[in-house]
């Protein structure tokens, strides 16, 4: 996991390329500053990735309570920051205005520690039912796992899309899982145990509990307001190899006018090599590998 020494940062400078084409004025502040974060501690890591990763016999038995807190928030180099942070550029421009600010801040805080936890847990039980102590060993970073969370309120918050998975057209409900399988077969190296981490938490906030005891445990957060569902089908339809969509008419005025579609063009497609053009449209999509 150690990052390369001795090149430029191309995954970075794309990155900071690609948000001051959005504009900086039309990205939410939350999301604004998730990302900030994210490209400080990739420019300043508060220790070694061996250091911060979570794992089974870090987090569990050694007690590394401090990992669930710093491995979402690190990542390998700059192409897996470049990946992530794009993918939530994106998923926070349309869940933080639906969600409120102070709102979508404690999700983020929340699930990336719930996240931490759950994939330990996954982990644990990989192990006891594999009976292969390497999985305790297993030790992850990166912010996919929140990603694959914050795809799964997006789907609820705004259904109907459909989504085009390695040529198959799936409604976006369905679409995590399928991106799960594909990018383990793809990238087998990638934490399954992580992105899975990240679907099960978003689905104990959409389907179980979670939603009421945030709520209960927040109190005075009173800027809170659940949005409804909505029930008809959005009629804007966009597509990308690899990643098609439908996307509602408001989400034009909060990018100052441009349509994601136009955004993507301008900063990813007209500076992407052919190699990143093949893989852009489907990372966006699948957060990226832990």
């Amino acid at each position: 996991m150690q990052r390369r020494q001795g090149r430029v940062n191309a995954g970075l400078l794309l990155l900071l390329y690609q948000i001051s084409q959005v504009g900086v004025q039309n990205i939410p502040s939350v999301t604004l500053g998730v990302l900030a974060l994210n490209i400080f501690l990739f420019l300043n890591p508060v220790r070694p990735l061996p250091e911060v990763c979570i794992s089974v016999n870090e987090g569990f038995y050694r007690r590394n309570w401090q990992r669930l807190l710093l491995s979402p928030v690190h990542h390998a180099d700059d192409w897996h920051l470049y990946y992530n942070m794009i993918s939530m550029l994106w998923k926070g421009i349309m869940l933080e205005k639906k969600l409120k600010s102070i709102w979508f801040a404690y999700i983020i805080a929340v699930f990336s520690v719930l996240i931490g936890v759950v994939y330990m847990v996954l982990e644990f039980m990989l192990m006891e039912i594999l009976d292969d102590p390497s999985y305790e060993m297993n030790c992850a970073v990166g912010f996919s796992g929140v990603l694959f969370a914050l795809k799964v309120l997006n789907n609820h918050y705004n259904p109907g899309r459909v989504s085009s998975v390695l040529g198959l057209q799936i409604p976006s409900k369905y679409a995590c899982w399928v991106e799960l399988v594909a990018i383990h077969l793809i990238s087998p190296g990638t934490s399954f145990a992580g992105h899975l981490a990240g679907i099960l938490v978003g689905l104990m906030y959409t389907m179980g509990p979670l939603k009421k005891i945030m709520k209960a445990c927040a109190g005075g957060i009173s800027s809170f307001t659940d949005p409804a569902r909505p029930r008809d089908y959005y009629s804007e339809y966009y597509g990308y190899p690899g990643y098609q969509y439908r996307m509602p008419r408001s989400y034009y005025d909060y990018t100052g006018g441009l349509t994601e579609e136009e955004q993507l063009e301008r900063a990813v497609l007209n500076s992407l090599n052919e190699r990143g053009r093949n893989f852009i449209a489907f990372y966006i999509l699948s957060c990226d590998s832990f």
